[in-house]
């Protein structure tokens, strides 16, 4: 394998640091009975349960975490802030670049399981899911032979080419190129000083195939890391409800919801977005999956005002929202917002319709999605009825010791 030479010189200068680092890593100790999530193996340590930190440490620094009775508990990244270290490891061990590769292997190993590497119909999906995959603070999708990696906290941005190396590595030569789309993920402090960049190679932005569906994925200038790849399921699911069918995707993107509906037999397809790039995306996406001039039409509107302003009903709608709220202060007013938005939605339903309503807020809980859809039912003056509960897919893991990783709730609805 031939590495460009800043992927070469800079890797190996990371491992002597964190050898070092290994050597003289610095501790933080923990008060005396908050000890017991980290013993459980939940990957945060909150900055309130620390009882002292010897030493001035930086943001993005590999530090031991210990009990107050100076004991071993685990290894991770250092950020101030509410989580104060994300736990990277359980062990004591060297963080260097056997460590990643390991660590990358293991979640490539549970996608060859799961059959993401095998499916000839589908070439894009989640490689390493943060938290799901014991590696929080890190997000690696692929796309075909590219894989966009996104870090969300400064310490895994600083393993950013040991990362990449042990991707080419694990991927021997069926990887092209791989891309830092992390600047606008880390706080803005440290994000605002670097760019989004190749780390290998370069390849300009291409289509995907997600279950013989074609997407052409914008992982420089596009949401995320180009693609929501977590509606993978639902959006095959969805193709069962809409056979000669009206159907409404509000919140487009890219119109991954509407391509299944249109190429399973929808009748008619509106798709809705506030972002005339996304309804570029998505006219452009229908275009590659056949000629649907007549049973599709994007419209570039606020998702609110187009269902007050519209006399139209639809047999099938879809509501899929970007996160109302991304910490708990905020959680009240995305609560409303959801309820306000899917009581809309509900009155816009023809009678013996479906809704499927999705909420990716991690700090609104499926109990309370599920309310906030009840409520939003009983203004909305619908009988309603659950058909199904929907999540995210295999490849975007849920650590039964980390129950925060399973953002993405859904509901199936049947609406008299």
């Amino acid at each position: 394998m031939i590495f460009s030479k800043r992927l070469v010189i800079l890797p190996i200068a990371f491992c002597f640091l964190n050898k070092a680092d290994f050597n003289f890593m610095k501790k933080i100790f923990l008060k005396p009975g908050r000890d017991a999530s980290v013993r459980r193996f939940h990957p945060w340590v909150f900055s309130g349960g620390v009882k002292h930190i010897k030493e001035s440490i930086s943001d993005g620094e590999t530090v031991e975490i210990y009990s107050h009775e100076n004991q071993y508990l685990a290894t991770g990244h250092f950020q101030q802030g509410s989580i104060l270290v994300r736990i990277i490891s359980f062990e004591k061990t060297v963080i260097d670049q056997d460590f990643w590769i390991s660590k990358i292997k293991n979640a490539y190993d549970f996608r060859r399981e799961i059959g993401n590497l095998q499916d000839n119909d589908t070439n894009c999906y989640r490689l390493i899911h943060a938290e799901g995959d014991g590696l929080p603070g890190l997000i690696v999708d692929v796309y075909g032979k590219t894989a966009v990696i996104q870090c969300h906290s400064i310490g895994m941005h600083f393993e950013r080419m040991k990362i990449a190396q042990a991707l080419l590595e694990i991927y021997e030569n069926k990887l092209k190129a791989i891309y830092d789309k992390s600047a606008a993920a880390l706080p803005s402090k440290y994000g605002t000083t670097i760019e989004n960049s190749y780390l290998f190679g370069h390849l300009d932005n291409q289509t995907v195939t997600e279950y013989g569906h074609q997407f052409f994925v914008d992982w420089e200038s596009g949401q995320k890391t180009g693609f929501f790849l977590d509606q993978r399921e639902n959006r095959n699911l969805l193709k069962n409800y809409v056979s000669d069918k009206s159907v409404l995707n509000a919140f487009c993107y890219s119109g991954g919801f509407s391509i299944y509906a249109l190429k399973a037999g929808a009748k008619l397809v509106h798709s809705v977005d506030i972002s005339q790039k996304a309804i570029d995306w998505t006219n452009q996406n229908v275009s590659l999956n056949g000629n649907f001039k007549w049973t599709h039409e994007a419209f570039t509107a606020d998702v609110l005002k187009f269902l007050q302003a519209t006399e139209a009903t639809y047999e099938v709608i879809v509501v899929d929202p970007p996160a109302f709220a991304k910490s708990k202060a905020k959680r009240h007013n995305a609560v409303q917002a959801y309820k306000r938005l899917n009581a809309l939605a509900l009155k816009k339903i023809a009678p013996n319709g479906i809704l499927f309503t999705f909420s990716c807020s991690q700090v609104v809980d499926e109990s309370l999605f599920y309310n906030t859809i009840t409520a939003a039912a009983i203004e909305a003056k619908r009988k309603v009825r659950v058909i199904q509960k929907l999540s995210q897919p295999a490849d975007h893991p849920v650590s039964l010791f980390h129950p925060e990783g399973a953002y993405l709730k859904g509901l199936v609805l049947f609406v008299e």
